[in-house]
């Protein structure tokens, strides 16, 4: 019997629909994650032990991804010391995200996560000599007002745990991005996560000794769910990019909170405040505004062979 033809390649319209697709298919994996880890947080199991199992259990999906696509030879590097800043910054980013979400309610401390592309934006002047001129910097600064009518400025809202944890993950996933912008110019995609994941799972395991729970089934099952989606999710924002373009699928990184509303309503009964959806989607259109204008420059840089200076 002779082999099937190889498909066809899908048209740039298909391809935009395939990326957007797996991209909301990333947040929906997103969204649940982060609701297992506020069910594993109000079954006492302590936030380190969380992040055990969620890099853990992770590594399944993505270890059978490496396999399949590069192979593990990908994974040589002769800089370990950018993998370590990566991972430090970004567990820094995922722990204080897991914090939030065990303080606040889901969809608050989901829409605070959304204010990472901003404070990337302020980053990236220090961090990578990049120019950021009016028009994103009037986007940062109303994105920022944004994120304070969803904490509102209540000094006690303000003082809460729940939310300075959430400003601490959002300032760790922004560095975390930047950080990757840095090194993915000679470091893949697969061996960036790869070395992510292992230290998370090294640095959850290390808390060994400092209190972990044991859980009963039903809440390790839920930890071993949680670590797989975290794991599916990250292969799918990565197939996201590999098919469509970063400003085709970006903005709908902001559907996670449709996914978080969702799930948070029917597990716990929470519906979002209106300052929260309010400040969340001045945040959304402010994300989108930056990354709108990032991409022009970008074409018009490449075009005319000129650097890239934003206005």
């Amino acid at each position: 019997m002779s082999p099937s033809p190889p498909s066809p390649p899908l048209r740039p319209a298909a391809r935009n629909g395939l990326g957007i697709l797996l991209r909301m298919g990333a947040m929906a994996c997103m969204a649940g994650l982060f609701a297992l880890v506020k069910v594993a947080s109000e079954r006492g199991v302590p936030v380190f032990e969380t992040l055990f199992f969620r890099n853990a259990f992770a590594f399944i999906p993505i270890a059978i991804y490496i396999a399949r696509t590069s192979g593990f030879g990908v994974l040589r590097t002769t800089r370990p010391g950018a993998h370590l800043t990566r991972a430090l910054v970004g567990l820094t980013g995922m722990v204080g995200g897991f914090m939030a979400v065990s303080h606040l309610p889901l969809t608050e401390a989901t829409a605070l996560s959304f204010s990472a592309p901003l404070f990337m934006t302020a980053l990236s002047v220090p961090l990578l000599k990049e120019q950021v001129g009016a028009h994103r910097w009037a986007a940062v600064a109303v994105g920022l007002a944004g994120v304070l009518i969803m904490i509102r400025p209540d000094p006690a809202h303000m003082a809460s745990i729940g939310v300075i944890f959430a400003l601490v993950g959002a300032v760790g996933s922004a560095l975390a991005m930047v950080t990757i912008r840095q090194i993915s110019l000679t470091e893949p995609g697969p061996r960036i996560v790869f070395y992510f994941t292992l230290a998370g799972m090294v640095a959850g395991l290390a808390s060994l000794p400092f209190g972990w729970v044991m859980p009963d089934a039903e809440t390790l099952a839920l930890l071993v769910v949680m670590g797989f989606l975290g794991g599916v999710g990250q292969l799918l924002l990565t197939e996201a990019i590999r098919v469509a373009p970063v400003a085709v699928v970006a903005p709908f990184d902001y559907s996670q909170l449709i996914w978080a509303s969702l799930i948070a309503f029917l597990v716990w009964g929470e519906l979002p405040r209106g300052t929260t959806l309010i400040g969340a989607a001045i945040v959304a259109g402010s994300g989108v505004y930056i990354l709108y204008r990032e991409t022009r420059k970008s074409r018009e840089a490449a075009k005319d062979g000129q650097p890239l200076v934003e206005s």
